[in-house]
């Protein structure tokens, strides 16, 4: 096997295959890429049994092959070649690869193609296309709301409820809730809906950004999905379970309402947050039409700051964790955040005036 690609083009599809390869796996041929020269091209494939990721390579086929390259190895060199031609080679019998461009020549020992794991088949026929730029956007502000613990399966992954107009996505670690309903245009014959892992989507929505594809085309079977995307695959096992009764979460009213300016909210959080440290709530107090955000660490000491507002209710004070307090209001289109709260027990709900984004986040009990 020998292929010829340019320095640019090999870095960037090694970067995105490199997303799919395991790093914590005792199966040594998961820490590689599958590079497959054919007639028709060239490919690089990943996998690390979760998510699986196959990206073309422009580049030329002086002879046909496969191999599999050590992935974290081969990209740091591609990465510091001079930018020009490299040649990829493994001679017939060897279980050693070439990689040579200009005076560079790097000897490596590779893998054996016939130990890589072969991906699923799908029927390309039954998928639909999505509008990209939605999409994404609708995973780029919900997925972060998902949880991290694999304890709870369910709850790593992200709802996901296709029409032929709409998505909606929801995500929950079960101290916030992000739910949101984006406009779309869909060829989904009727609706889908699925519990995909978050992981995946926020690796579907690196790959899609750094492209000008204009759809996702999606083809979901009974416990996978493939997406493709600029001629990128990114294959994801789905999350078998029952997803939460978000809807009983939501409050139907609320004793509270501020609206705050997003910018001034976000800095003024940032700062103060800063001290809340060691799992320190961060404390925000609604008095006379004036927001009092406030902080303190044993260890480190404490910080206040106020901004106006628009409040003329009885005095408020309730404790965010500033991470999930940061992460809602940042999620929120537009210029101004709408805070909307019942007591300091009870979620409090961020939400902005552009678009259908709900963000359910749970208080912490403050101590005087």
């Amino acid at each position: 096997m020998r292929i010829a690609a340019e320095k640019t083009d090999l870095v960037e599809s090694l970067t995105i295959a490199n997303k799919a390869v395991s790093s914590r796996s005792s199966i040594q041929v998961l820490s590689g890429i599958l590079l497959e020269a054919k007639t028709e091209g060239i490919t690089l494939t990943a996998t690390d049994m979760e998510i699986s990721i196959r990206t073309p390579l422009r580049g030329r086929v002086e002879e046909t092959g496969a191999v599999v390259l050590p992935a974290r190895i081969v990209t740091d060199i591609a990465k510091n070649l001079a930018s020009r031609e490299v040649v990829i080679e493994q001679r017939m019998g060897e279980n050693q690869m070439e990689v040579r461009s200009g005076e560079s020549f790097f000897m490596l020992h590779s893998l054996s193609p016939a130990d890589f794991p072969q991906l699923p088949v799908f029927p390309l026929d039954e998928g639909f296309s999505v509008e990209k730029s939605a999409f994404l956007e609708t995973v780029d502000r919900v997925a972060s709301s998902a949880s991290r613990d694999e304890t709870r399966p369910v709850l790593t992954g992200v709802l996901a409820h296709v029409t032929q107009n709409t998505v909606k996505m929801v995500a929950t670690d079960s101290y916030r809730l992000s739910v949101m309903e984006t406009p779309i245009e869909a060829t989904v014959a009727d609706k889908v809906q699925a519990i995909i892992p978050a992981r995946s989507l926020t690796e579907l929505s690196r790959i899609g950004a750094a492209g000008p594809a204009d759809v996702i085309i999606i083809v979901p079977t009974e416990n996978q999905v493939l997406f493709e995307v600029g001629g990128v695959w990114l294959i994801s096992r789905l999350i078998d379970g029952q997803f939460p009764n978000y809807r009983q979460l939501l409050p139907e009213s609320f004793d509270y309402e501020v609206t705050v300016d997003k910018t001034e909210f976000l800095e003024v959080v940032r700062r103060v947050g800063l001290l809340a440290q060691k799992n320190a709530p961060l404390r925000l107090r609604f008095s006379d039409n004036t927001l009092t955000v406030s902080a303190e660490s044993q260890d480190v000491g404490k910080a206040r700051e106020s901004i106006p507002v628009r409040y003329e209710g009885d005095d408020l004070e309730i404790g965010f964790n500033p991470e999930f307090l940061e992460a809602g209001a940042a999620a929120v289109a537009g210029p101004t955040v709408h805070l909307k709260f019942i007591s300091p027990l009870r979620p409090g709900l961020i939400k902005g005036e552009e678009d259908d984004f709900l963000y359910l986040i749970m208080p912490i009990r403050l101590s005087d």
